[in-house]
C-alpha cells in the first residue's frame, strides 16, 4: 500500500480518434460481409460505431484489401500524428508545456516502430532531450496500466516532476480480411484510438484527477495463446480465443481481491469503476462475478458503444468521461482495470 501523500495524481486525460466513424453496418456492406454468422457478429456486437482508418472504397462500394507494407505505414502516420494531437490536448488541460515534461511512456501493439513511438512523439513535441523514454509494445489492450506504473513510480520518487503516458492503437492497421470466423471477431469490434495522461503533483489544476495508489497484476498462463498475434497472408492479425470472457470472469476476483485486501478496502468501498472496454461478453462477465451493476460501469460500456475496442486506451477513454461528469468526491476510491494477452488482468487503485 503506498503513502497517499506521496501519491502523484492523474492531472489531465486527453483524447482522439483518427479516421472515419463507421456504424458496422456501413462496414458490413464495406468488408462484403454476406456469411449470416458474421453478420450477426457484427450486429451483436452492441457497438454503434467506430473510427477506423480505411481504404477509400472502390466503384463497387467495396474496399481492397491492403498490403503489409501499406498497414506498417498506415501504423506509423496515424500513431505519429494521433499521439502528438493527444498529448497536445493533455498539456493544455494540465497547464503545462511540452518541456516540463520529465518521463515519457509510449504504448502500442497494433505496430512495430523502430524507434519507438516515443522518439517521434519527442521530435514532433520539442520535448528536452534528457526526457526519460520508455516504449511498450506485445502487451496488447492490458498494456496501459503496465505503462502507467513505471511513470507513477517515477513520480513518486521525483514528487516536482510530471509523466506522460501515450496510448495509440491504430487497429485498423491489423485488419485482414479472408471471411473467416477469427478475423471478423477481430474486424467487429476494434476501433482507432489515442489518448494522453499527465500525472504529477496536484498544482492548481482543476480537472485533476485521483491520486494513484497501488497496482496488482494477475497472468494466467495456462490460457497464454488465447489472444495473440499470428501471421496471416504475410500480415500480422489478431486472434481472440471465443473462452476469453469466461477465463476473464473466472479470474478476475484474484487481482481485485489482493488489491483491496492489501489496502484494507472491500468492493462496496469502491466509489467508481474503469474497466477496459474488451467486448459484450468481456464486460458482462466481469460484472457478474463482481457483482457490478451496468450503472457502475456505464462508462466502459459507453466507449464500447461509441468507439468499440481502443485497445490499450479504452480505460482511459473511461475515466477522462469520469472526470467530465464531476460526481466524483473527495476520499472516492476508484479501481481501473485492463485484461490482455497472457492472459493478463491488471489492476490499479486510486483516490479522489
Amino acid at each position: 500500500m503506498t503513502n497517499a501523500s506521496s501519491a502523484p495524481r492523474v492531472l489531465s486525460i486527453a483524447t482522439t480518434n483518427p479516421g472515419q466513424a463507421y456504424t458496422n453496418d456501413q462496414l458490413i456492406d464495406l468488408f462484403d460481409v454476406n456469411d449470416s454468422k458474421l453478420v450477426r457478429l457484427f450486429r451483436n456486437s452492441r457497438i454503434g460505431r467506430r473510427y477506423l482508418d480505411l481504404p477509400q472504397a472502390r466503384p463497387n462500394g467495396r474496399i481492397e484489401a491492403e498490403s503489409s507494407a501499406e498497414l506498417a505505414a498506415k501504423h506509423k502516420r496515424g500513431a505519429v500524428a494521433a499521439g502528438v494531437e493527444a498529448t497536445r490536448r493533455a498539456l493544455e488541460t494540465a497547464g503545462l508545456r511540452p518541456e516540463d515534461l520529465d518521463y515519457i511512456a509510449c504504448v502500442t501493439s497494433t505496430g512495430f516502430l523502430c524507434p519507438g513511438l516515443s522518439a517521434y512523439v519527442v521530435k514532433e513535441l520539442g520535448l528536452r532531450p534528457d526526457v526519460h523514454r520508455l516504449d511498450v509494445v506485445g502487451m496488447g489492450c492490458s498494456a496501459g496500466l503496465n505503462g502507467m506504473q513505471p511513470l507513477v513510480n517515477y513520480c513518486r520518487l521525483n514528487p516536482s516532476r510530471h509523466a506522460l503516458l501515450v496510448c495509440v492503437e491504430i487497429c485498423s492497421a491489423s485488419y485482414v480480411f479472408d471471411g473467416t470466423i477469427r478475423t471478423a471477431v477481430v474486424n467487429s469490434l476494434f476501433g482507432d484510438g489515442a489518448v494522453a495522461a499527465i500525472f504529477g503533483p496536484r498544482g492548481e489544476s482543476a480537472a485533476a484527477g485521483p491520486e494513484v495508489l497501488d497496482f496488482c497484476s494477475h497472468v494466467i498462463t495456462d490460457h497464454i495463446d488465447a489472444m495473440r498475434f499470428d501471421h496471416v497472408e504475410g500480415k500480422y492479425s489478431f486472434y481472440l480465443d471465443r473462452d476469453i470472457p469466461y477465463v476473464i470472469g473466472a479470474n478476475v476476483r484474484y487481482p481485485i481481491d489482493a488489491l483491496l485486501s492489501r489496502n484494507k478496502l472491500r468492493i462496496r468501498d469502491i466509489a467508481h469503476w474503469i474497466i477496459h472496454s474488451g467486448g459484450r461478453k468481456v464486460i458482462d462477465s466481469i460484472k457478474f462475478n463482481l457483482g457490478l451493476s451496468s450503472h457502475a460501469l456505464r462508462h466502459t460500456e459507453s466507449v464500447l458503444a461509441e468507439m468499440g475496442n481502443v485497445s490499450s486506451g479504452s480505460f482511459l477513454f473511461s475515466h477522462r468521461r469520469l472526470l467530465e461528469e464531476q460526481v466524483a468526491a473527495p476520499g472516492d476510491y476508484t479501481v481501473m482495470m485492463t485484461m490482455g494477452p497472457g492472459a493478463s488482468i491488471e489492476c490499479c487503485l486510486a483516490r479522489f
